[in-house]
């Protein structure tokens, strides 16, 4: 049996002080579900002063720096996670439960990244400029400036904590906005962590602003509420999203939101049948399926589907599962008891939907103490209807199902037959059908050989259900400024 430490507290971040909630709640690992921490939940009147202390640093020093001086101080946050990485990884993996090796890899060096390439982004952005000729022989001249909108709230997931909260923090803060963060209650620890990096960094009082909580009757709700926020950015569940949007409707508040996802991928007969195993494998699998881009619909055309079934059973019986700082480890836990409640619950669909069930479907077993955790196996099914629920609904687990098709068309269709419209992943040696069948396939992002590639300097985000507005280099900008027309007449 492992040994901890005492559980340490976390506490909120409202103007410039660390201060404690209205109560405390349990952070649980999912790990062996030992106490990781105790965390402060702040009340509806906390979560008014922090947004009234975020709405005050708009017209205090904060307000009165240039574009250069905000971004040096976004570099000196950079500085501040390096500083300190190896902090952020454990604060990941203790809340998350995922392998040391991905948290090291992904969520921190793309936390830095999110700091450094806003900044750079905001330093070298140039506005457009217009001269209009007029008939009394006088010229207009118009060109167009970025003003901040204000106080931002912003609410992350709890699947890729540090990394989608940064990516959000970057742009908001580099536009000159001030900000009320809201992280997943289920995954506290790395938000505390970078409150500490932002004082530390000199960031004046109230412009980052931290508070924990829950989403209904609690602080994610007041913040939603709160009527001096300017702009909303939440990632998380559709149905969450379309809560928010009543909740800000009648203040006209800007919204951008990416959603959940049931997302396809298609294996063409002609592509390299090792590379499609293998993309698909971590497209269905990667962070024990806990990404909203996870392909959980894949599509096989039939001459190799009975092969490329096999080959994907086998990898997925060869994925490690176990402790985070484990040698050669894939999989960690889903990210609490609750979740993999959820994620059973469609286990136990599957097999009354008709569900062949390839592989997985159950709870490994340890013997130690991971089994008072939140683990779950990979799963693959065959067999069901595109009318099935478990191959309509979002599941959020290391699960997918997949079909045999024929053609293109026919497949086309099955992609597009969908309430969500995030990712598509489309594997074929043929690039003139990649870019066909691209270009009509109704998500935000295709991928053609690859997947989760990114560049931050691109749209990224979904249609339908998956969410609406894109974020990811000027986009990001223009979302997170309110563009002016100046207009002068010579």
């Amino acid at each position: 049996m492992a040994t901890y430490q005492s559980a340490p507290d976390l506490p909120l971040y409202i103007d410039g002080q660390f201060v404690d909630g209205i109560r405390q709640f349990d952070n649980i690992s999912p790990v062996d579900g030992h106490l990781v921490s105790r965390v402060a939940e702040a009340g509806e009147a906390q979560v008014a002063a922090a947004v009234k202390a975020a709405y005050a640093a708009l017209s205090g020093p904060w307000g009165q720096l240039n574009v250069p001086e905000r971004c040096a101080l976004m570099h000196r946050v950079a500085d501040g996670i390096q500083a300190r990485f190896e902090e952020f990884v454990s604060a990941e993996v203790a809340d998350t439960g995922r392998p040391e090796a991905l948290a090291r890899t992904l969520d921190v060096p793309r936390a830095i990244a999110n700091f450094r390439t806003f900044a750079d982004l905001a330093a070298t952005s140039v506005s457009e400029c217009c001269e209009t000729p007029q008939a009394d022989g006088g010229m207009l001249f118009n060109y167009t400036v970025r003003k901040p909108l204000g106080v931002v709230a912003v609410i992350s997931p709890w699947n890729l904590p540090l990394l989608l909260l940064t990516w959000k923090l970057g742009p908001a803060l580099a536009m000159g906005n001030t900000v009320v963060c809201k992280p997943s209650e289920e995954t506290p620890s790395s938000a505390t962590l970078l409150a500490q990096v932002m004082h530390d960094a000199g960031l004046p009082a109230g412009v980052f602003n931290l508070i924990h909580g829950f989403g209904p009757g609690s602080a994610g709700e007041f913040l939603t509420r709160q009527p001096e926020i300017a702009a909303v950015s939440f990632t998380g569940e559709s149905r969450t999203g379309s809560a928010i949007m009543k909740a800000v409707a009648d203040g006209v508040k800007e919204v951008s939101f990416e959603l959940g996802g049931k997302n396809a991928a298609v294996v063409f007969a002609d592509a390299d049948f090792d590379a499609a195993v293998a993309g698909v494998a971590r497209s269905s699998f990667f962070n024990t399926g806990q990404v909203c881009l996870c392909s959980e619909r894949v599509y096989v055309q039939r001459p190799i589907f009975d092969r490329f079934v096999a080959a994907l059973k086998e990898r997925a019986e060869a994925l490690k599962i176990g402790y985070p700082d484990e040698e050669g480890v894939d999989l960690g836990p889903l990210v609490s008891q609750k979740h993999r409640d959820k994620v059973l619950s469609y286990f136990a669909l599957a097999r009354t939907e008709g569900a062949n069930v390839i592989t997985g479907g159950e709870i490994p077993v340890f013997g130690d103490e991971r089994d008072n955790g939140s683990w779950i196996r990979p799963t693959i099914w065959t067999g069901l209807g595109d009318d099935a629920r478990c191959v309509r609904e979002e599941i959020f687990g290391p699960v997918c199902h997949i079909s045999p098709f024929d053609d293109e068309e026919e497949v086309l269709a099955r992609v597009n037959d969908s309430q969500y419209g995030l990712a598509c992943a489309l594997w074929t040696s043929q690039v003139g059908r990649a870019h066909r069948l691209a270009r009509r396939i109704h998500t935000g992002i295709v991928w053609v050989n690859s997947w989760y590639a990114r560049d931050l300097r691109t749209p990224f985000g979904g249609s339908k259900l998956s969410g609406m507005g894109r974020e990811g280099g000027r986009h990001s900008l223009d979302f997170y400024s309110e563009i002016s027309n100046i207009c002068i007449k010579l």
